[in-house]
């Protein structure tokens, strides 16, 4: 498809991360820009202010009717995770439109750039925003799709007319990844994850080795260090995909840390690379996962080419991810954190994060299953993250866009957790379930819409501590 022959562009799920930022793209390119989406946000209100129409009630005749006059300059976009029986959606199919998943379109978009993608179970927006930072603030610079709201700009979408470098997050869900064909990759995990598209683990696996071969000839892994990779030894060489490894601290690996310390929430370090160490490293936010991040990323950007200053500066002013290790309040009394964590080992990283640096603080986690599906496959390994924690409190599962499954609800995750309080509680009734007396670190938690309860905590512990 050429998209000079394209004038209208709609999107069905407008709001998603990974959608609003081809729609900020599209829309900065002078393209006529709407969409749908179930639910007026943050975002889709961001995305109103910049001049995008955006409709929220599936309805036909919502759809602007130049886009449906103009049907051979029109291209539809869309997520897998609008349902198959969306009005708009069958409307769009039963009439011929041109109509391409997300994916697809990032494919095209970045096919003649030099693309820098990030991908793995966990970790993934991290480390793309901070590479994203690190090559915008240097000489280099970069455009960049991704996956959260980078805090340093505000937004999920970056754009340079200067650079032939291109930043996107690389979407294991639905095979999306395998739309991509970088000159650069991160691997961060090969965990279990979305089983309801892949059945197995080996699934999984086989997947993420679909996409390192996907690499273009000569081009470069930078890949986590007990990730075995041996089942695709053979194209790799075939392909010359120059390959090192990362750690935070096992010095078998090409990358990793040494002489980390702690600077109240903050780390310093040093990073060894194959060309020399970079001393005296500050990290501009806090969480041991995300010195690992900050490794992987490290690696990307020395690569593309940026300085060692240029390095250390870009790593001590990164604001992170807004919903990643994202501090919400800090009192004399509590401190509030918010992230995204929605896996078992997601969790595990952060809550372990959070107990590194406030050893001797109480700490009460709210968390919000996501999926009926990832909540069956993985309850007990839930529990086991989940009982890190002093104090639990477990809200409903959020479906997204999965019907119930007999017999899955949060029980099957509450009653394996070993932390003696836990609460099972309705999202409704948080704020009033919360100790705020007894709470002294708080960490809310999930994919789902617990980010909407950020507010109404953040104020009642204002009042509290009045």
């Amino acid at each position: 498809m050429k998209l000079d022959s394209i004038k209208n562009i709609y999107f069905l799920g407008i709001g998603g991360i990974g959608m609003s930022a081809l729609a900020r793209y599209f829309n900065l390119m002078k393209y006529k820009v709407s969409g749908y989406d179930k639910t007026r946000t943050a975002l889709t209100i961001q995305l109103e202010k910049e001049g995008i129409n955006i409709n929220y009630d599936d309805k036909i005749e919502l759809i602007d009717p130049q886009f449906l006059a103009e049907k051979e300059s029109t291209l539809i976009i869309y997520t897998p995770a609008i349902p198959e029986n969306n009005e708009q959606y069958k409307y769009i199919q039963s009439q011929g439109f041109r109509i391409y998943k997300r994916a697809q379109v990032l494919g095209m978009l970045t096919q003649f750039k030099r693309g820098i993608a990030i991908a793995g179970t966990h970790g993934k927006t991290s480390v793309t925003t901070m590479t994203t930072h690190l090559l915008h603030q240097s000489t280099i610079k970069c455009s960049a799709f991704l996956g959260g709201i980078s805090k340093n700009y505000d937004t999920n979408f970056l754009f340079s007319d200067t650079s032939n470098f291109i930043v996107v997050e690389a979407d294991e869900y639905d095979r999306s990844f395998h739309q991509l064909h970088p000159e650069m990759a991160v691997i961060t995990s090969i965990d279990a994850d979305h089983l309801d598209i892949y059945n197995t683990h080996q699934e999984v696996k086989q997947s993420f080795f679909d996409f390192i071969c996907k690499i273009e000839s000569n081009g470069y892994l930078v890949i986590k260090k007990e990730i075995d990779i041996s089942p695709i030894q053979k194209i790799i060489t075939d392909k010359n995909i120059k390959i090192n490894t990362y750690s935070i601290d096992d010095a078998s690996a090409d990358f990793y840390a040494s002489d980390i310390k702690t600077i109240e929430e903050y780390y310093t370090f040093t990073l060894h690379t194959p060309n020399g160490n970079i001393e005296n490293i500050t990290l501009g936010i806090p969480g041991l996962i995300n010195i690992e991040n900050a490794i992987a990323a490290s690696a990307l950007a020395l690569r593309a080419g940026i300085s060692t200053q240029e390095l250390k500066n870009g790593l001590g002013i990164f604001k992170g991810v807004k919903r990643r290790f994202d501090y919400q309040l800090k009192t004399d009394s509590i401190i509030y954190i918010d992230d995204y964590a929605h896996h078992p080992e997601e969790l595990k990283a952060f809550i372990s994060s959070v107990k590194d640096i406030y050893k001797t603080k109480k700490i009460t986690g709210i968390f919000q299953p996501h999926l009926y599906s990832r909540t069956k496959d993985f309850a007990s390994e839930f529990a086991k993250s989940l009982s890190l924690l002093d104090e639990l409190i477990l809200l409903d599962i959020y479906p997204a866009r999965e019907l119930p499954m007999p017999g899955v609800t949060s029980s099957i995750i509450f009653d394996e957790v070993t932390t003696s309080k836990k609460t099972l509680c309705e999202k409704l009734k948080v704020v009033e379930t919360i100790n705020f007396k007894d709470t002294e670190i708080l960490l809310t938690m999930g994919a789902g819409d617990i980010d909407t309860l950020i507010e109404p905590i953040t104020n009642a512990i204002k009042q509290k501590t009045k």
